[in-house]
């Protein structure tokens, strides 16, 4: 292992669940992404940062000349805006998850740093992207963290862990040849135990359907705890993502914990399919954030299954207070909650 990596100096990235400093959101600008509801989702964004302010302190990446209507916005939410900040970072678009910087924690100092990776809007699907990509490096420059940039291609929806050294992700999206194609899985492998402190990589197959980010790892499967997992199911075998779902949970099933024995295994039905604009989006009730206390979770105004989502994520996360964000809108570009997120850990 390189002496100077995260991982060497003693660096991993903490599980959601671990006890958070902030939640990082990148406030919507552009009116081409949501051409028929902009001023719409700018509100909602306002009623998100109040909904994550009654928990924990928000901050906002924003461009200057949107500042004094994000701040109205949240007012009229009723946000607490003692725990509101913005910082004067521009961005081109909302999707703080995979843009904004993966935060690393020293547990036996304290020490939080930034890992700062190449982002491009999803293999250069979507331009500019360049203001996005920069939000890690003005992020550290501002809170004064230290930064360990790295030029791999890599989205934080890409990962997920359980803070103990394992990994998911998916072949779809790390092993597609618009990322990284100099990379082998093994390069790859290397690069993510290095830079985020993990011992263990699984490997899922294929994302859900209308997903652009090429499967992202949070709209299907999702760490509960060290040794328990959260994994969409789609009954319906009509249904196109009943084979890859399926296919993943069985990987699942064949997982082992440290100690040899097998994950807990909970299943997230599907909402029903949301099509929009001619084409199936990539809805999923796994695409949740979890903070101190809370837990924030996508609905699809689907009253039955938002329902029975809500009770099954109470049930993962007991003492946490689930709260419903009404996706409808949002998922129009193809993604919800924890895609638009990024918690920095206290």
């Amino acid at each position: 292992m390189i002496a100077d990596t995260p991982a060497a100096l003693g660096f991993r990235l903490p599980a959601e669940w671990e006890p958070q400093e902030a939640v990082w959101l990148s406030w919507p600008r552009d009116r081409v992404t949501w051409p028929t509801c902009f001023d719409e989702i700018q509100a909602l964004f306002g009623e998100i940062v109040a909904a994550i302010a009654r928990f924990e302190p928000v901050r906002v990446n924003i461009a200057e000349n949107e500042l004094a209507r994000a701040r109205h916005l949240c007012e009229a939410a009723g946000a607490a805006m003692e725990r509101v900040e913005f910082y004067l970072h521009p961005n081109d678009d909302v999707w703080c998850r995979d843009h904004g910087p993966l935060f690393v924690k020293n547990d036996r100092t304290g020490e939080v740093a930034v890992t700062d990776w190449n982002y491009d809007a999803w293999g250069k699907k979507f331009e500019p992207y360049d203001a996005d990509n920069r939000v890690p490096e003005r992020v550290a420059a501002t809170l004064k963290l230290r930064r360990f940039p790295n030029p791999m291609t890599l989205e934080g929806g890409s990962v997920e862990v359980n803070g103990q050294g394992v990994l998911l992700t998916t072949d779809s999206c790390l092993l597609n040849p618009n990322r990284n194609p100099h990379l082998t899985r093994a390069d790859i492998e290397g690069e993510l135990r290095a830079y985020l402190g993990v011992t263990e990589i699984v490997w899922l197959g294929e994302g859900i359907e209308g997903d652009d980010t090429d499967g992202h790892i949070d709209d299907i499967t999702r760490f509960i705890r060290s040794d328990a997992l959260l994994t969409a199911v789609e009954p319906n075998p009509d249904d196109p993502n009943h084979r890859p779902l399926a296919e993943n949970l069985e990987k699942l099933r064949a997982l082992r914990t440290a100690a040899g024995r097998p994950y807990e295994i909970r299943e997230m039905p599907m909402p029903e399919p949301c099509h929009r604009i001619g084409k199936r989006m990539p809805s999923s009730y796994v695409n949740y954030l979890v903070l101190n206390g809370a837990v924030l979770m996508p609905t699809f105004r689907q009253p039955g299954r938002d329902a029975e989502a809500a009770e099954i994520l109470a049930d993962c996360f007991p003492g946490r207070e689930i709260v419903g964000i009404d996706c409808y809108d949002i998922v129009l570009e193809s993604g919800t909650i924890h895609c638009m997120t990024q918690q920095q850990p206290s």
